[in-house]
């Protein structure tokens, strides 16, 4: 078996994540991919920097995935799995890629939303957005409800 790091600074390969969650009993694999836009709000983006103290980051992606998979365990979710990059990525590159396989359809696409956002909202990976003027930290999530 090929070890998956969940934090890396390496291209991310949506390949390799998808065959870590499927089964032969899953219906249904999804890929989110995250991908640097050239926009935020009202300014332009020319890169984004990430930055993550990897071991923590890497624990909190893990707890991520136990939390999906209790979640859904019922609904018959077979495999969850959560990849960050860090350090400057330019547009068009994958930031996150969050790969979820289930039984079925519904499930998996419900699946994969919340572990995106347990992603933004708790994994403490920082982004600095450059634009033409300047950086500037984004500020994360606040969990929901």
């Amino acid at each position: 078996m090929i070890e998956i790091p969940l934090v890396t600074a390496k291209a991310l390969d949506s390949s390799l994540i998808r065959s870590a969650v499927q089964t032969d009993e899953s219906g249904a694999v999804i890929i989110f991919e995250g991908v640097v836009r050239n926009h935020h709000e009202d300014h332009s983006v020319v890169r984004l920097e990430y930055e993550a103290y990897v071991e923590m980051a890497t624990t909190q992606i893990l707890h991520v995935r136990d939390e999906i998979l209790s979640t859904f365990r019922e609904r018959e979710v077979y495999g969850v799995m959560i990849q960050h990059r860090i350090g400057t990525l330019e547009i068009g590159d994958t930031s996150l890629i969050v790969a979820v396989s289930a039984a079925h359809r519904a499930d998996a696409f419900e699946a994969a939303l919340k572990a995106v956002d347990r992603v933004k909202e708790t994994v403490p990976i920082w982004k600095k957005e450059w634009s033409v003027d300047g950086a500037q930290w984004q500020e994360g999530l606040k969990p929901r409800p």
